[in-house]
């Protein structure tokens, strides 16, 4: 196989001299975005770790109402999502449309599986009271530290920020089931569901920090 068929020569757009040149092109913008992700998330860590040091004892206090239990799945099932994401890209490689087809539906259904866990995880806090900022009725949830609502405030931004995210790979990854069903991606043209799957690995990655930060702070 050919340098050029290796990274889609069939599918080389107008504006590239060569497949080599498009597939490196893609790579490089691919990561870029990656960059301005990680730069995202990256403020909210600062953010956090500046208040944690400021109030270990609050987040301490936050973080022990959280299931850690339902986190640690949560995780589990990322870990393996990005498992079969990965896999996908090799059976497309391989030309095993079947098997990537296969591969890029049970990505989804993990993705589906963390969001339904975040749903129940959301709608307990909400019952309880556990509301961010100023929306937290101290008095109500029996809270020790008045400014317990910050500690929730960086919970729902961070984990809602990165269940956006899910949401937004799930759609991605089905747009790639879809063209792979199609017979669009071969061993000669992969990309699409190579960047998309690096994507993914970020927001797995993400949520890796995510949950000690959160769930095991105390």
């Amino acid at each position: 196989m050919s340098t050029d068929n290796a990274h889609g020569g069939a599918h080389v757009a107008h504006h590239f001299k060569d497949a080599t040149q498009q597939y490196d092109s893609g790579k490089e913008g691919i990561w870029l975005f990656m960059v301005t992700e990680i730069l995202m998330f990256g403020g909210l860590f600062v953010g956090y770790a500046i208040y944690h040091n400021m109030y270990p004892e609050m987040f301490s206090e936050g973080a022990s109402s959280l299931d850690w239990k339902m986190g640690f799945i949560n995780t589990l099932v990322l870990i393996f999502s990005s498992f079969t994401m990965a896999i996908s890209i090799t059976f497309c490689q391989k030309n095993d449309k079947k098997k990537a087809a296969m591969a890029l539906a049970t990505t989804i259904l993990c993705g589906a599986v963390f969001m339904c866990i975040k749903y129940f995880e959301y709608s307990h806090k909400f019952h309880l009271g556990l509301l961010p900022g100023k929306y937290l009725d101290v008095a109500k949830v029996g809270a020790e530290h008045a400014n317990l609502g910050l500690y929730f405030g960086f919970y729902y931004c961070m984990t809602g920020l990165h269940g956006l995210h899910v949401l937004i790979g799930m759609g991605l990854i089905s747009w790639c089931l879809i063209k792979t069903l199609r017979g669009d991606f071969s061993d000669q043209y992969w990309l699409p569901v190579e960047g998309v799957g690096l994507f993914w690995h970020i927001v797995d990655l993400i949520w890796i920090f995510l949950f000690p930060l959160l769930y095991l702070v105390g």
